[in-house]
């Protein structure tokens, strides 16, 4: 339970208490500098409005308590010999960790314009929130850094997941007490319940009680001592209290905090590695309750503001109309007193500087926070050794999952310490319990015989929340390990801003010379839109790929292999990759198998080819392009061909397949899109194209609109049809079975117009039979269920792709 600290000696003396709180004025001086001033670094003449920027952007709040935890890891990391990684959770505490990278000397190590002197003073003051310069959070341009705080909530998450298998480091988690109000950070508390202190690191969650958000009281603020103490206890946690507002009283507290609580984090780890204890731990946590904007103004226009939520943002605004602003701003960043802390060159006294730590001990200098650095290439068995046989296509059925499960069994194998899976609840719901021949289930928990696949130190990392999964893998993957996310495809939205900010992390730190390449984070959708016949409706949207698809070309990639070859092939490419969002989307139904291992390599490596072996132009020019992405719009694809080869026997007809959805972007557009003449050689200029989709129609249009014969296609997808019923029915209420796409064709082939009308005929029979069948039934037609691709031909040589 909670430690009460002890009254007597400090542990700061006085000499080394004046000079942590200098080195804290030092910080807070240089955070206030980025935000307010545009010259006079060192105020070594009277601020006038030309040394001030015209727009003043910045969070001045949060900032002065991240920098007072900074001083004192710094001390912690010096005493202990330390590899801490610092995850600053505040939205925009960019301030406080660019000005204690400044100040350790890793800033200009990382960029030398941002010299340690007054003029190299100056450039980081104007650059912050500045045209041209950085942003306010904590983002990918900040050296230390892997998470930006921009969006609330995921800062605990990344920190575990940093912890996974580092089990050398401490991951300092400051958590702001807004943040402390979202979901994903109130899920995320959980986090120490997969921790293996054997195998991993430790986090350390300081939770920043300042009090108030932009125009609001926190929740945890406002609690009562007793109540919150009972919620972070309940959550596994043994909390130790750091409360004030006296800077000296503070320091005294914090440092002894400090070195009781490594000291119970280096005990869980002594008893679990040498002693053999298997409990689970109660971790220790920090609960910092200070002063918004602590240090800062006390009161603005007669107006309380330290400790309030005035001091959010920008105490002191609208300087050049309020002239006593200008004054009150002035005596604020003298209040720390520069001079005693910056010699005449603007460079930082010795005896500050001598209080950061050295080298990468320094936590803007730690590997972990440039994850490529440490990253090794997964030991990756050949895939191709777990092929489907597959002798003609659609000569066998097989679960494309199932098959990638005995895949990444011995990706697991052959990688313990630096891959991990990651899922809410669905491994074994998603065909790929394979894994568990390798590694159980991550459980640090109780152990019962009826237990099945827990694991004490397990790889396979399962929680009921995507929003833990997506924040785990992130942290595991920038911090330079590789892993996969499988999620059911509806559910996957619940991290649509979870990936939008690691996809414009990855953009942005793609600009970055400094940053290292990083592990791709691959994702996995199966229990589909298509096979949730059995949930209904709240299971069924595919449209998280048209959210990925917003994002820029360098970083995000989508994969819609149609059989378990071709998944096999798009999952070792994409668990060989760097620096993207990869998403792959495969049923985990039984299904028929269409190419074989040779021919797969080839399609996936195109991403996307003429199967001559389904079509009927013979290589000359067709009258119809029937095209499909994705398993079952394949299946309905090649069903609906079957169907026009036995009835318009002359029609000539060609099939292309789709894996990778960027091909059919322009070059221009995407690096793995296809030029206009390999497009068009596919797809013709001017003849029908049919196109069977998996997900919302309208994303292959504005895939291709800029392409020629655009006019020509349509599209055949999800619209927004669906119930509990049977697979079949479902294709049949969003238009997209085989009896519609036969009649796309015979409507818009020229020629069939009019001689096409019996089979048309005949074809909207079949539909109003199913109809009638399915409702008296509860099952597809017999001629459905029993389908198989007619043809004879081999699965190896009848792939055309284009180079």
């Amino acid at each position: 339970m909670t430690q009460t600290l002890p009254d007597q000696t400090a542990l700061l003396g006085p000499e080394e208490l004046q000079l942590i709180d200098a080195y804290w004025r030092a910080a807070n001086y240089l955070s206030v500098g980025q935000i307010y001033l545009l010259a006079n670094p060192l105020l070594k003449e009277p601020l006038t409005l030309t040394h001030v920027k015209p727009r003043l952007l910045g969070h001045w709040g949060t900032t002065p308590g991240l920098n007072f935890i900074y001083v004192h890891l710094n001390r912690l990391i010096r005493r202990r010999d330390l590899s801490v990684l610092y995850i600053a959770g505040p939205g925009h505490g960019g301030p406080g960790l660019v000005a204690n990278t400044y100040l350790e000397g890793s800033y200009s190590e990382t960029y030398p314009g941002i010299s340690p002197d007054e003029a190299g003073m100056g450039r980081l003051f104007k650059q912050f929130s500045f045209p041209g310069g950085i942003p306010s959070h904590v983002a990918p341009e900040t050296p230390g850094s892997i998470h930006e705080g921009g969006e609330l909530g995921y800062s605990l998450s990344h920190a575990y997941g940093a912890a996974f298998d580092n089990p050398e480091l401490l991951v300092a988690c400051v958590i702001g007490d807004g943040e402390a109000e979202t979901g994903p950070l109130a899920a995320s508390w959980h986090g120490n319940k997969f921790l293996n202190p054997v195998t991993d690191g430790a986090v350390l969650p300081i939770l920043h009680l300042n009090g108030y958000k932009i125009a609001n009281p926190t929740l945890l603020a406002r609690l009562p001592r007793e109540e919150l103490e009972s919620l972070l206890c309940g959550y596994g946690h043994n909390p130790y209290f750091v409360e004030g507002h006296d800077p000296e009283d503070m320091h005294q507290q914090m440092a002894m905090t400090l070195e009781l609580v490594h000291t119970e984090i280096a005990g869980i780890q002594k008893r679990a590695r040498e002693e053999g204890d298997t409990a689970r731990p109660t971790w220790p946590m920090i609960v910092l309750r200070s002063p918004k904007g602590w240090t800062g103004p006390k009161e603005v226009d007669g107006k309380p503001t330290e400790g309030s939520w005035r001091s959010h943002q920008v105490p002191l605004a609208n300087l050049a109309e309020n002239p006593a602003h200008l004054t009150q701003l002035e005596e604020w960043m003298r209040s720390y007193r520069p001079e005693e802390l910056f010699d005449d060159a603007g460079t930082l006294i010795r005896e500050l500087a001598n209080l950061a730590p050295q080298g990468d001990r320094r936590m803007g200098a730690n590997p972990h926070a440039n994850g490529g650095l440490l990253t090794r290439p997964l030991d990756l068995p050949d895939f191709r050794a777990y092929a489907v046989d597959v002798p003609a296509p659609g000569a066998v059925d097989g679960e494309a999952t199932r098959t990638l499960g005995t895949f990444m069994r011995d990706v697991m194998k052959n990688n313990m310490t630096i891959f991990r899976m990651f899922g809410p609840d669905e491994t074994a719901s998603n065909r790929l319990d394979g894994v568990y021949a390798a590694s159980g289930k991550s459980w640090e928990e109780a152990i019962l015989p009826t237990d099945e696949h827990l694991e004490r130190g397990g790889r396979v990392t399962e929680v009921l929340s995507e929003h833990l999964c997506e924040g785990w893998l992130e942290g595991y993957t920038l911090t330079g390990r590789h892993g996969l996310f499988s999620c059911y495809e509806a559910f996957i939205h619940i991290i649509d801003s979870m990936f939008n900010q690691h996809a414009k992390w990855l953009k942005t730190s793609g600009h970055i010379t400094w940053r290292r390449p990083v592990p791709s984070l691959n994702i996995l959708l199966t229990s589909h839109v298509w096979r949730q016949d059995h949930n209904g409706n709240s299971h069924q949207d595919p449209g998280f790929i048209d959210h990925v698809m917003n994002k820029k070309a360098g970083v995000v990639r989508v994969y819609l292999p149609p059989d378990a070859n071709t998944l096999l092939s798009v999952m070792d490419h994409c668990l060989k990759s760097r620096q993207y969002v990869n998403v792959v989307v495969a049923g985990k139904q039984p299904a028929p198998q269409w190419l074989s291992m040779d021919a797969a390599v080839k399609h996936c490596t195109a991403g996307l080819g003429i199967w001559e072996w389904a079509g009927t132009d013979g290589g000359a020019e067709p009258e119809v392009v029937m095209a499909c992405a994705g398993d079952v719009p394949t299946l309905e694809t090649l069903a609906a061909v079957d169907l026009l080869r036995e009835h318009v026997p002359d029609l000539k007809i060609r099939v292309v397949n789709v894996v990778d959805l960027m091909t059919l972007q322009s070059e221009s557009e995407h690096p793995h899109g296809l030029n206009d003449r390999d497009y068009d050689s596919l797809f013709t200029v001017d003849k029908p194209v049919i196109f069977a989709y998996h997900g919302y129609p309208w994303l292959i249009h504005r895939l291709t609109y800029r392409r020629h014969g655009h006019a020509n296609l349509h599209v055949r997808g999800y619209k927004e049809e669906g119930t509990t019923t049977t697979p079949f029915d479902m294709t049949v209420l969003n238009d997209l079975d085989r009896y519609h796409l036969a009649i796309d064709v015979i409507d818009r082939v020229p020629r069939l117009r009019v001689i096409g009308a019996g089979v048309k005929q005949l074809l909207q029979g079949k539909l109003t039979e199913h109809r009638l069948h399915v409702r008296e039934t509860g099952q597809d037609l017999p001629e459905v269920l029993d389908w198989r691709w007619g043809g004879t031909e081999t699965a190896t040589a009848h792939t055309v792709v284009l180079p």
